[in-house]
């Protein structure tokens, strides 16, 4: 059965209704830790890693091996489950979203490895965890039976709490050829820099890992174009859904996980501090009877509810397509590149409109919304969710532009 026949078989069907939705007992765990999270968001913003305490209570309720399969002791579960999961996470602080966001997804880029990679990351412990960046190194040398490998990789959040990494290389290809690729290297063939010192996202734990001529074998490496085209080298294809996930879009859509997360928190301050509030210099005692404020607090709260449903209609592609068995079709992977960084864009401006509605006290560092807003900013500027970038490809594919894409999709 061809792809399109064989997603048109599934769609509408009871299999594609629970091969897309979202695994509420999952979500519901993270939900019952969002007090705690909150309680520590602080600390893990001036210790520049999430706190032990928080990280505990994570891996206790398996929320850091949400898409890992079963059969590897994982969650098993869908990327709707984990967007939605990650997000009421990001409700509590977004620094723990972030990186549990990052090592939620990396450690399922681990599954979709041989066999054998998985058996050495997996096999000895059920718990391992991977932190990733794509970024080639400084050198990658072939050598008999795989690549002897050097570098720098900024930007790793979560690695605190990493056992692997997945990381990106250059392969020894014909020119012409993508030379990209992702390696599995252990946490004990690096070290990490500390150089994570920003604005926002304060407490992700995104230093810097740092590796000397590392030898990484031949079946711990993955093409990227391979990875991207859904040739994963995984055994597992037939029997698994998330193993036919689209690569790109989840790993773009998963970094807005935060951003909704952030999205709801801000709402929630908003609803329970602002409409009792004096607007200053004006005759308003009260701001729930401002005009101005329920228009901000309005466009705020569409936006938010657009980037939910932009969310939920490209989770539902990527699930759907998993589910059966086939590779989302390269127009509707720009779309959903150029929705993530769509809902980065929705995100931040609703959270502005709740920060000019909430007032100058907002920006004052004991204000949480202070963190919030910080976060939101930080985190839409990823270089996968920047949304010009976004829209370039999804134009390009729908006029069919005679210029390749400058991206993956």
């Amino acid at each position: 059965m061809s792809g399109d026949l064989a997603m048109t078989a599934l769609m509408g069907s009871p299999s594609l209704n629970e091969a897309t939705a979202p695994d509420t007992g999952i979500i519901a765990r993270a939900t019952a830790l969002i007090p705690l999270i909150e309680q520590h968001a602080e600390a893990g913003s001036e210790q520049r890693r999430v706190v032990p305490e928080v990280m505990r209570a994570l891996e206790e309720a398996e929320l850091l091996k949400i898409m890992v399969p079963r059969r590897l002791g994982g969650l098993g579960a869908n990327l709707r489950t984990a967007m939605e999961t990650i997000a009421e996470i990001g409700h509590g602080d977004g620094s723990t979203a972030w990186a549990a966001a990052l090592l939620n997804v990396c450690t399922w880029f681990a599954t979709t490895f041989s066999d054998q990679a998985q058996e050495e990351v997996f096999g000895a412990d059920p718990n391992a965890h991977a932190c990733g960046i794509f970024s080639p190194p400084l050198k990658s040398e072939r050598v008999d039976g795989g690549y002897l490998v050097s570098g720098r990789w900024a930007y790793a959040s979560g690695s605190f709490a990493a056992t692997w990494g997945t990381l990106g290389i250059k392969l020894d290809v014909p020119e012409g050829q993508n030379p990209m690729a992702l390696a599995l290297i252990p946490a004990s063939a690096w070290r990490i820099e500390p150089t994570w010192f920003v604005a926002g996202m304060k407490g992700s734990g995104s230093d810097t890992i740092v590796v000397e001529d590392h030898f990484v074998p031949d079946h711990r490496i993955q093409s990227f174009q391979d990875m991207v085209e859904g040739r994963y080298a995984t055994s597992h294809k037939p029997d698994e859904q998330n193993s036919n996930m689209a690569f790109i879009p989840v790993a773009a859509l998963i970094l807005v996980a935060a951003q909704l997360g952030l999205a709801r928190h801000a709402m929630d301050v908003t609803l329970a501090k602002l409409p009792p509030k004096n607007v200053a210099y004006t005759f308003y005692t009260n701001a729930r009877n401002s005009t101005i404020h329920q228009v901000d607090v309005a466009e705020a709260a569409t936006r938010f509810d657009q980037a939910e449903l932009l969310m939920q209609r490209a989770t539902a592609d990527v699930d759907g397509a998993a589910a059966a068995r086939v590779l989302l079709d390269r127009l509707t992977r720009g779309r959903v590149r150029m929705d993530t960084g769509i809902i980065g864009e929705l995100v931040k401006d609703g959270i502005d409109r709740l920060m000019s509605a909430n007032g100058a006290s907002s920006f004052a560092d004991a204000n949480v919304l202070s963190r919030v807003w910080r976060d939101s900013e930080i985190a839409g500027r990823h270089a996968l969710v920047m949304p010009q970038v976004g829209k370039e490809a999804y134009g390009r594919l729908l006029l069919g532009a005679d210029e390749p894409l400058n991206i993956d999709v």
